[in-house]
């Protein structure tokens, strides 16, 4: 049994999808194919631009996005996939994959998501921090009290923590007891109330959307539920623009029964994730094709 993840925002490195262009038939084809849609050259920023470039908001989500599809269409595709979630703006890529959204749509949406919430970051300076280890509620209670937002509740020990540059370089400073506090590779406070304009952006943007229900099981951000309506689903991915990202309880809710859990590109984060909180789960991340090898199919 075979559950496939997308992993979202801050997972992209430079040059990490040069492997799966060179190895992967039909991969470049596939990136090709997308880069039409957002109007961005995919290849090249997936293979020669640096850290700096595909941190950028507007660059990294249909970069992030358009991976995950071009891998499973062309490694994935035909397998009997019993289901999938994605991660924050990974869940576009999921959708794409449940046959919710085309891909062309995915990516599409994708673009405007990431550019409005390029405009809402740049609105005022802000970022995130995974907070790892402490006590759930101790910590939870302290970032409240610097003022700070929940933005991701991975599980697994992590919670992510989103504010102005100034708060979250105290929370670094002085984090909670028992805790770590990194500054993640993003350029907002995503999933906070900084990205209200961006969710009023992306609203408009569905308006006449052709939708379908998931053919196959999809796991939704906002409460770890099997979402079976693909209109709801979409709405959801509308209104997690602005609002914390349930992780923890999309893996609370994966199979008690053993499953691959195969993670596509950008991979890893997800998988580590799975690793320390699904016991059922035998996490595969797919950071270079020959990874596929360990999926069992």
């Amino acid at each position: 049994m075979i559950v496939t993840a997308c992993p979202g925002q801050g997972s992209q490195t430079p040059g990490f999808l040069s492997q799966w262009i060179s190895e992967v038939d039909g991969f470049q084809d596939q990136l090709a194919r997308l880069s039409d849609v957002c109007s961005l050259d995919l290849v090249t920023l997936g293979t020669e631009a640096d850290e700096v470039e595909i941190k950028d908001t507007a660059i990294a989500q249909p970069l992030i996005v358009a991976a995950s599809i071009a891998a499973y269409r062309t490694m994935l595709q035909g397998t009997a996939i019993v289901g999938v979630l994605g991660h924050s703006v990974g869940e576009f890529a999921a959708a794409a994959i449940a046959g919710v959204i085309t891909d062309e749509a995915a990516v599409s949406l994708v673009t405007i998501r990431g550019r409005a919430m390029a405009r809402a970051a740049a609105e005022q300076p802000t970022t995130m921090a995974a907070i790892l280890g402490g006590d759930f509620d101790e910590v939870i209670g302290v970032t409240q009290d610097m003022g700070l937002e929940v933005a991701n509740y991975n599980g697994a020990g992590q919670l992510v923590a989103a504010g102005t540059k100034e708060q979250i370089a105290a929370l670094i400073a002085t984090p909670p007891s028992k805790t770590r506090a990194i500054e993640l590779k993003v350029a907002g406070a995503f999933h906070t109330r900084y990205m209200e304009s961006a969710r009023s952006e992306l609203s408009d943007a569905i308006v006449g959307l052709r939708i379908s229900d998931p053919l196959i099981k999809l796991w939704s951000n906002v409460d770890g539920q099997i979402c079976t309506s693909g209109s709801r689903f979409v709405e959801s991915l509308v209104s997690q623009v602005s609002a914390p990202v349930r992780w923890d309880l999309c893996m609370a809710n994966l199979p008690t029964e053993q499953f691959d859990f195969v993670e596509l590109p950008p991979a890893g984060a997800l998988a580590g994730l799975v690793k320390r909180a699904v016991p059922s789960a035998n996490p595969i991340a797919l950071k270079a094709p020959a990874d596929f090898e360990k999926v069992t199919r």
